[in-house]
This record gives structure tokens, C-alpha cells and sequence, in this order.
């Protein structure tokens, strides 16, 4: 299997002023990277728009959560 296919990779960015680590795998960051550039937007403009969607429900889950279901859901309404 390929690098789509490894484990989750670790990046840092700033989110709202803070300092925050997410956790995804090499396909989630290629199509948050894909998705970020299909709206003009930098990838951490785009994380604070699917944080702040995410504090926002009761019992959000943790970013790298919200970013996967945020991507999924994007997919599908595409299709």
C-alpha cells in the first residue's frame, strides 16, 4: 500500500490566535488541502471555519473528527 494508506501525520497550525496539533492521514490532509484551495483559503483559514462549526454542537468531537466528518460530508453533497 502507498502513503495514502499510512498512519496519521501531526501537523501544528495556529487556530483563532491558539496553537493546536491535529492528527489526520496523508488523504485527509490532500483533500482538506484540495478543499481550502477550492474556497481561496489558506488549510488553517479552513480548520478555524469547521472549528468554530464544531464548538458549536453539543459534545463536539475533537478537531481531527470534525475535519474527517467535515470533509465526508463535502464528498457527498458533491456527488
Amino acid at each position: 500500500m502507498g502513503a495514502r494508506f499510512s498512519g496519521p501525520i501531526k501537523r501544528s497550525m495556529m487556530i483563532a490566535g491558539h496553537a493546536t496539533s491535529i492528527s489526520l492521514e496523508p488523504v485527509f490532509w490532500e483533500a482538506l488541502q484540495e478543499a481550502a484551495a477550492e474556497d481561496s483559503l489558506p488549510v488553517n483559514a479552513l480548520v478555524a471555519r469547521i472549528d468554530a462549526e464544531r464548538v458549536q454542537t453539543p459534545n463536539p468531537p475533537n478537531l481531527g473528527s470534525a475535519i474527517r466528518v467535515w470533509l465526508f460530508e463535502r464528498s457527498r453533497t458533491r456527488q
